[in-house]
């Protein structure tokens, strides 16, 4: 039997489950990549994103190759092109792993319809997370959309199963496409209609096995206060390696635990906080698959403040943002590290959100769309919860009340400045007393630590406190409709 294994967001070797099940079912296994070409063209990604990906599927077929098999892609609608590669094959059955997306489950029906017309066998296969939306459920049966209830229900359905790693499977080697054309080179980013940029996070399976590997030695075990200070290397940033499937969630948590149970210098706490931000993630994918409106619209209509109307005011905020030019340091960091880097440190990410929602008041989803634009691991699920949670329209929201200040956040988890001082560096010589907050320099203190404030780092565009009195005033205002 010839078997046709369709990567896609599970671009790795070592507990890929299609890729396992085809090499145990088939005689001859055609891996096989498609460049969706419309996904390409509505620029939902950025320049960061696609170069990471691109370099991730690189590897991969480097990794094939050296097995003897030859990564087979195409370019086009990603319908047409596997039916078109399934019948071009001779192919018996093709083989995925499952994507819980709208659009990426529409797309999924279409091609398993396709190839049932053709004669065409069809496996899919969980892969993208521990547990799918199904395994893990209320006491009736409903989708959860809490996450402490999600959590609890989560750790229950692990210690009942305890699923089980797949390695690279072992008769790999044995399955190779000898009918099949030869390899020919992965596409560049500029023949996909992008810019070629270096991913700021090494790329690729191997990659992300040394950074886990890494991560576990020793960050994690401070990973409670470390994940919330930016200029700290304390986080994992396996995030885009999940995202394109570099590293498989089971195999992380699986890492974790066996962290715990090695003994020595462990910190449970830590650790289990980790694994909290993996069980988070797949919250977020539970939404979006049980509740697949939240890509158009909020979860829950919250009586919020109105976003501020349309216009030119409206529209230079929102630049000023998208530039780091707020006069907000902690959130111009922030926002120039993702334009420059394609990545923004987690506690940033939100001190950013709550400032262009709630101190701007602009509507979640502009932020959400630039977010998605500049981040290399942009994921529709994560993003979404992310920015849902932080307006307030979210599952686990807080009405209104939780708006970050930005000088306070700074002052607590950047104290020094060190962050800001690395992406902002027209500050880098002001002082810590006035590092969160430079306008408050008074004009001797910004001619001697050369940054005038208005001239080479501009002023508050708004003013938090009054800012936040008004969201809250509107907020109450809307709520008594």
């Amino acid at each position: 039997m010839r078997g046709i294994v369709w990567f896609r967001r599970d671009l790795r070797l070592a507990d890929q489950a299609a890729l396992s099940d085809a090499c145990n079912d088939c005689r001859e296994v055609i891996p096989l990549f498609i460049f969706d070409e419309p996904l390409l063209r509505s620029r939902q990604f950025g320049s960061a994103c696609v170069n990471f990906m691109l370099e991730c599927l690189k590897e991969l077929a480097s990794s094939l190759a050296a097995s003897g098999m030859a990564m087979q892609w195409r370019r086009g609608d990603p319908v047409e092109e596997v039916v078109r590669a399934a019948r071009e094959c001779n192919a018996d059955v093709v083989y995925w792993n499952r994507d819980y997306e709208p659009d990426a489950i529409a797309r999924d029906r279409n091609v398993s319809h396709r190839l049932g017309q053709a004669g065409i066998a069809v496996r899919t296969f969980k892969d993208h997370v521990v547990f799918e939306t199904e395994e893990v459920r209320g006491v009736t049966g409903e989708p959860l959309q809490r996450y402490s209830a999600y959590r609890s229900r989560w750790w229950t359905r692990w210690h009942a199963t305890r699923p089980a790693l797949q390695g690279v499977p072992a008769t790999l080697s044995k399955k190779c496409n000898v009918a099949v054309p030869a390899f020919s080179p992965i596409p560049a980013a500029e023949e996909l209609g992008y810019e070629t940029v270096r991913p700021w996070i090494e790329p690729g399976e191997r990659a992300a096995q040394a950074r886990l590997h890494w991560f576990l030695g020793g960050p994690i075990h401070q990973y409670g206060d470390g994940r919330n200070q930016p200029a700290m290397d304390g986080s994992s940033k396996l995030s885009p390696h999940f995202r394109f499937g570099t590293l498989s969630p089971l195999a992380a948590v699986h890492a974790a635990l066996r962290v715990l149970a090695g003994g020595g210098h462990v910190s449970r706490p830590d650790v289990l906080t980790w694994v909290d931000e993996l069980i988070w993630r797949e919250f977020f994918q539970q939404v979006l698959a049980s509740f697949p409106r939240v890509v158009d619209g909020p979860f829950r209509q919250a009586p919020v403040p109105a976003c501020r109307v349309p216009g030119l005011e409206r529209d230079r905020l929102f630049q000023r943002w998208s530039e780091g030019r707020t006069g907000y340091p902690i959130v111009d960091a922030g926002m120039r590290q993702l334009n420059q880097t394609g990545w923004m440190h987690n506690r940033v990410r939100m001190i950013t959100a709550s400032f262009l929602i709630k101190d701007l008041r602009i509507d979640w989803q502009s932020g959400e769309r630039y977010f998605m634009n500049h981040l290399l691991d942009a994921d529709v699920a994560a993003n979404n919860g992310n920015w849902q949670w932080c307006a307030s329209t979210g599952t686990d929201s807080m009405r209104g009340y939780r708006i970050f200040n930005p000088a306070l956040q700074s002052k607590k988890f950047d104290p020094e400045g060190r962050y800001i001082r690395e992406c902002v560096p027209e500050l880098a010589n002001v002082m810590n007393r006035h590092i969160h907050e430079p306008h408050l320099m008074t004009d001797e203190e910004q001619a001697r630590v050369g940054c005038r404030i208005g001239v080479e780092y501009p002023e508050p565009i708004v003013d938090h406190r009054q800012a936040r009195e008004d969201y809250l005033a509107l907020g109450k205002a809307e709520a008594m409709k």
